[in-house]
């Protein structure tokens, strides 16, 4: 087979597929301003230890991470997720001495993670994510929450339900953990291997093992809730007002510990009831963390996020038969009569480029009716036309093509005739008479 391909789990993007991504990402960057987000990019990969960190028993960080060692000997990971780049890049910026904590941020960034490509589920993904940091509250929580959610209906979809769990604080984890361990320590010989180093590594873990999910010991596994101390009860608590306050419904599902080991506290994925969205069925997903900024060498400050996979949301998108794409629209297309009128057709059109019209001319010398072809399906609603006798006259011939009407003009008032054709509010604040001759 040839190399000259794309490779595996991997795409182009290109046509009407790009447009849609420049509609969800225009929205992405509209809202993230009305909600008060700064855009931050970091590298597309980093010191492999950004997102390896002692005994992290993650699926992401064991299986998925595309390392390798560069010239000078040092070990590199491709992004697999977009948080721990960003807290990297807070931390070593000192982006935590603000005095407008808590600093709020967004991204959209290609991640990479080996995996078995499925619909929606890329080697390449592209990741939007928001983060909020330096502040702990039940409200921030929420609000995150909120925003995610308001993106992806205001794209229209429906289909929708919020799981959400908690973790708890290091003490009632620490509990928990201890439980499971006894809880699992003799099925676990017949679980999975993942599960078996999960055991070791982190108990909770063993709750997303998708293999064994329905064995009896998964499913009479201790919970989460039972082993909660009262001060992470009542933070979980305030995060659920908050959000019945907003009118989001949410559920409780206790096996939720999301796929990265950082997470404490509130965490919660947005999944797609659409029959047709099969297992692939996350929108959005996250949660807060405790430790990571301080792990990464900066102050004990605490932080929430989610992330977003721009494939898996055409997915959902796709799966409720929700059509993002505008009609594609030019404003001009000049066709030339004469070979005579191509350097004119050239500098008009530039012209008219350089004034925000949208505008297209044939540059290759076609048959009137192929140019008359192209400007349909260039959807243009104006057609300039230049010929020998336009030329020696310094005029033009414009017709518009929703209405027929067509007027020959001298040149120099092409842009006053467009006005008076594309943009309604033209004529009323006009004082001057069209100037042409009507052929209607």
């Amino acid at each position: 087979m040839s190399n000259y391909q794309v490779p595996r789990g991997t795409q182009d993007l290109f046509g009407d597929e790009l447009r849609k991504w420049h509609a969800i990402e225009a929205l992405i960057r509209q809202m993230t301003q009305v909600f008060g987000y700064d855009e931050i990019r970091t590298p597309e990969f980093e010191h492999t230890e950004v997102f390896k960190r002692e005994n992290d028993s993650s699926d992401v960080v064991n299986k998925e991470m595309y390392t390798f060692t560069d010239r000078g000997d040092r070990s590199l990971t491709l992004k697999p997720e977009g948080t721990a780049g960003l807290i990297r890049s807070f931390v070593e910026n000192k982006l935590y001495t603000s005095p407008d904590l808590p600093a709020k941020y967004y991204y959209v960034t290609p991640c990479f993670r080996y995996e078995r490509p499925q619909k929606g589920r890329m080697r390449i993904h592209h990741q939007f994510g928001v983060e909020i940091l330096g502040d702990k509250t039940p409200a921030i929580d929420a609000e995150v929450i909120l925003f995610g959610m308001q993106l992806v209906t205001t794209l229209g979809l429906k289909d929708l339900k919020v799981l959400i769990n908690t973790l708890g604080d290091s003490e009632s984890r620490a509990a928990y953990q201890k439980a499971l361990k006894e809880h699992f320590n003799e099925p676990i010989a017949h679980f999975c291997a993942d599960c078996q180093r999960r055991y070791e590594q982190n108990p909770l873990r063993i709750l997303d093992c998708k293999v064994d999910q329905d064995d009896p010991a998964m499913i009479n596994a201790p919970k989460l809730r039972d082993y909660l101390n009262d001060e992470s009860k009542a933070y979980f608590e305030s995060v659920l007002n908050f959000l019945k306050d907003t009118g989001i419904e949410v559920e409780i599902a206790d096996k939720l510990v999301r796929g990265l080991d950082y997470y404490t506290h509130t965490v919660f994925e947005v999944v797609s009831v659409n029959a047709s969205m099969g297992s692939q069925s996350t929108v959005f997903g996250g949660g807060r963390y405790d430790n990571l900024v301080s792990d990464l060498g900066g102050p004990a400050l605490s932080g929430i996020g989610f992330g977003m996979g721009i494939e898996r949301l055409l997915v959902a998108l796709e799966a409720e038969g929700i059509d993002l794409l505008e009609p594609q629209q030019s404003d001009v297309y000049i066709l030339t009569l004469d070979p005579s009128a191509s350097s004119l057709a050239f500098q008009l059109t530039n012209e008219l480029r350089m004034n925000g019209f949208i505008t297209h001319y044939d540059v290759y010398q076609k048959s009137f009716k192929s140019q008359f072809k192209s400007a349909d399906r260039k959807k243009a609603q104006v057609v300039i036309l230049l010929g020998e006798n336009e030329l020696k006259n310094n005029q033009v011939v414009m017709k518009h093509v929703a209405t027929q009407e067509q007027v020959t003009i001298a040149i120099d008032d092409i842009f006053h005739q467009l006005a008076h054709w594309l943009d309604p509010d033209h004529d009323e604040h006009c004082d001057h008479d069209h100037q042409g001759e009507s052929h209607v």
